[in-house]
């Protein structure tokens, strides 16, 4: 399948996302990989998630992107040749890209139960507004680790930690956005956020104000 979904978020910004329903030989066929991501991709033992990895790089291409364009830090976080910011993300059958000016990060995550078996793991003050018996309590516990994976992946900090360092303002559902905060040794960092659902998936997406 083609472009499933293209967010414009500002005029700096864009997210678009891949349903990756075609097999491994449709999705590498038509890309150019280097030789470090042939390698890559040839050592994945998942096909599901060879697939998610060449699903970005034709996300790359709807940008007007290849795969020799993008490189990797040494923590590795993404990066463009270009000096534009990037962030990828892959779940089962759903990939996202978001390329902007400025710091970004994104995840797509499965509506799964057995988040609330970790939640204690990721979750702090946001209990303050979780209700456990509420219908949606797993939809709001992906909202806050998707939002909280992006802002890792943005900060890209080894040491940071889901529950001490990132928290997710209240939010409702049919916002589709909130603010997070990152409070990282004695200084604050303010993102806005935003989020959707498509197939039992969440997306969620965080740029700086």
């Amino acid at each position: 399948m083609p472009l499933y979904k293209s967010i414009s978020v500002n005029s700096q910004t864009t997210v678009k996302i891949w349903k990756i329903e075609e097999s491994y030989t449709e999705l590498v066929r038509p890309l150019d990989l280097k030789p470090q991501s042939l390698e890559r991709v040839l050592g994945m033992k998942s096909e599901l998630h060879q697939r998610g990895f060449l699903s970005v790089r034709h996300l790359l291409r709807e940008f007007g992107y290849t795969d020799q364009d993008l490189d990797y830090d040494d923590n590795g976080k993404p990066y463009l040749k270009d000096g534009k910011h990037i962030s990828i993300t892959h779940s089962f059958t759903f990939s996202g890209v978001i390329i902007s000016d400025k710091e970004v990060g994104i995840d797509i995550e499965k509506q799964r139960d057995k988040i609330a078996v970790i939640a204690k793991k990721f979750v702090n003050y946001e209990f303050n507004y979780l209700d456990i018996k509420a219908k949606d309590y797993i939809k709001k516990l992906t909202v806050i680790w998707g939002i909280k994976e992006s802002l890792y992946k943005l900060f890209a900090t080894p040491g940071m930690l889901f529950r001490e360092h990132f928290l997710v303002i209240p939010f409702m559902l049919e916002d589709s956005e909130t603010i997070a905060w990152i409070d990282y040794k004695d200084r604050k960092y303010r993102y806005n956020t935003a989020f959707l659902e498509f197939e039992d998936f969440t997306c969620a997406y965080v740029i700086p104000e």
